[in-house]
C-alpha cells in the first residue's frame, strides 16, 4: 500500500506499558501500524476500538501521537536468498548483507490441510546417540527439549543442526543472549554449513514482545522450502518458555484474566498454532520442529511444558547425571511417539531389541542404586548394573557423544558383553548370534 493511501490517526484513547487503544475504521487483525514511529500490531478489535501492541514499548508516547496503519500484517520475502542469512524478528538482515528480494508472504498463516499430509516415515539421524537410540526422530515430527535454564541446551541444538541429515535448518532464537547468538553464528560458520542454515534472532537487549514474531517468521521460511521446493526442513526454536513469557506480558498489560501459572488462557492454541506446522508432505518435503522449553525449578507440571506435552509427539529431557557429571538425554523421561515408524525399518534390524535391553538394564541399575542408598546388600548382578549404568551414560546417553547409527548400536552390544551374560540381556537368540561381539 502506498503511503498516500495509508490511514493516519492522531488521538489515542488509552495507553498501557505495551499497548495503545484508539478508534479507527477498516482495520484487520494482525495488521501492522506505526505509533509515534514505533512498529506495532493489531491485537484486539472491538467494533471500531482498536488495540495495538507496540513492540518497543509505549514509554514517552503522547495521547496525540501519530498512528499510521500499513494495511497488511507482517510479511517475509521468501527466496533462495534466505539461505545462510541472519535476520531479526521483522525479517530484516542483521548480518550486514543486502535485503532479500523474493515473493512477499504473510507470516502466521494456517497449517497444511490434514488431507494433504502424509504419515511421517523418514528417519532424521542427529548424531547424538542418546536421541538416535532411544528417541529416534522422524521427519514431520514436533518434539521439545525439556531442560533446566542452566543446562547447555543451545549447544545441543547447534549439534543437532550440524549433524541432522536435512536440506535446510531454520533457527528461531528467542531471548538469546548476545553470547548465544554469536555462539550459533560461530558454530555454523566454522562448520561450513552456513549455506543451508537460516536464522531469525531476538536477543535479550531487544523488546521481549518481538519474540512473538520469531516462530512465525521461521515457519514461513520453512513452508517455502518444504512446500514450494520439496525440501526436508528442520526448525529449531529456542526458548519457547521466553515466547510464552512474552505472551503473558502482552496479556497482563491488556488486563486479561490470567490462567494457570500467570499464563494467558490462549496459551494452548498459541503453542498449537506453532507446533502444528510440522508436516510430512506426499511430495517429499517436510517440516520437523525441535523446540527448547526451559523448566522452572524442574517443574514439568508448569503450564508451558504441560500444554506443550499435549500438543507434541513426545519430549527429549535433559538431565545432569550425578554419577558421571555428564548432561544426558534421560531415557526414562524422554519419549518419541513416532520412533517405531523408522526403528528396524530405516535403521538396523536389532535397533528395537538393543534399545529395550539397554533401558531395562539401566532401570535395574536405578533399582540397585536405591537398594544401596537404603543400606541393603547388593548382589553381583546389582554391582554390574551400576557399572554398566555409568558406562552407558558416558558412552551413549551423554549429549557430547556424536556417533553414527551403526557405531551406536555396536557400542551398546560391547557394553552388554562387558557387563552381562547373553541370557541377562533378554535379547532374542537370533540377534545375539548375529551381533554379539566376538570374544
Amino acid at each position: 500500500m502506498s503511503k498516500a493511501f495509508q490511514r493516519t490517526y492522531t488521538r489515542l484513547e488509552a495507553i498501557t506499558k505495551a499497548t495503545v487503544t484508539l478508534h479507527a475504521q477498516g482495520v484487520s487483525n494482525d495488521e501492522l501500524a506505526t505509533v509515534a514511529g514505533r512498529l506495532a500490531q493489531v491485537v484486539k478489535i472491538k467494533g471500531d476500538l482498536i488495540t495495538l501492541q507496540v513492540f518497543a514499548g509505549t514509554e514517552g508516547i503522547p495521547t496525540n501521537a501519530e498512528v499510521l496503519f500499513h494495511g497488511e500484517p507482517p510479511t517475509l520475502e521468501v527466496s533462495e536468498e534466505l539461505s545462510g542469512r541472519f535476520f531479526n524478528a521483522y525479517g530484516d538482515p542483521i548480518d550486514g548483507g543486502p535485503r532479500v528480494e523474493g515473493e512477499r508472504r504473510q507470516i502466521g498463516g494456517p497449517s497444511v490441510n490434514p488431507y494433504k499430509r502424509k504419515q511421517p516415515s523418514q528417519l532424521i539421524p542427529t548424531g547424538i546417540a542418546g536421541i538416535d537410540l532411544n528417541n529416534t526422530l522422524v521427519s514431520g515430527q514436533k518434539i521439545p527439549f525439556f531442560a533446566d535454564p542452566d543446562q547447555p541446551y543451545n549447544a545441543v541444538m547447534a549439534q543437532v543442526a550440524l549433524r541432522a541429515d536435512v536440506d535446510k535448518i531454520i533457527l528461531g532464537g528467542m531471548g538469546l543472549s548476545n553470547d548465544d547468538y554469536l555462539y550459533f553464528r560461530h558454530e555454523f560458520e566454522n562448520a561450513g554449513a552456513l549455506n543451508k542454515i537460516i536464522s531469525f534472532v531476538n536477543t535479550t537487549d531487544q523488546p521481549p514482545v518481538e519474540r512473538l514474531l520469531i516462530p512465525d517468521m521461521a515457519l514461513t521460511a520453512a513452508e517455502y522450502f518444504a512446500v514450494d521446493k520439496n525440501e526436508k526442513v528442520l526448525v529449531l526454536l529456542t526458548d519457547m518458555t521466553l515466547y510464552a513469557d512474552a505472551l503473558s506480558i502482552v496479556s497482563n498489560r491488556m488486563d486479561q484474566i490470567p490462567s494457570k501459572d500467570s499464563m494467558p488462557g490462549s496459551l494452548y492454541s498459541d503453542l498449537a498454532k506453532i507446533y502444528e506446522k510440522a508436516v510430512q508432505l506426499p511430495s517429499g518435503g517436510s517440516i520437523t520442529i525441535i523446540a527448547v522449553t526451559t523448566l522452572n525449578d524442574g517443574d514439568i507440571t508448569h503450564a508451558i511444558p504441560d500444554n506443550t506435552g499435549y500438543i507434541t509427539e513426545g519430549q527429549l529431557y535433559l538431565r545432569a547425571d550425578t554419577d558421571t557429571g555428564k548432561v544426558i538425554i534421560d531415557p526414562f523421561r524422554s519419549l518419541s511417539r513416532l520412533k517405531q515408524l523408522v526403528q528396524g525399518k530405516q535403521t538396523r534390524e536389532d535397533h528395537s531389541q538393543v534399545m529395550n535391553a539397554s533401558v531395562r538394564l539401566y532401570a535395574d541399575a536405578q533399582n540397585a542404586k536405591t537398594k544401596l542408598e537404603n543400606g541393603f546388600d547388593l548382589s553381583d548382578y546389582d554391582r554390574r548394573c551400576l557399572e554398566y549404568a555409568k558406562a552407558y551414560a558416558i558412552e551413549i546417553l551423554s549429549i557430547d557423544v556424536n556417533i553414527g547409527l551403526k557405531e551406536m548400536l555396536d557400542t551398546c552390544w560391547k557394553l552388554f558383553a562387558r557387563f552381562f551374560s547373553k541370557a541377562e540381556t533378554g535379547i532374542k537368540q537370533a540377534m545375539i548370534d548375529k551381533y554379539w561381539p566376538a570374544e
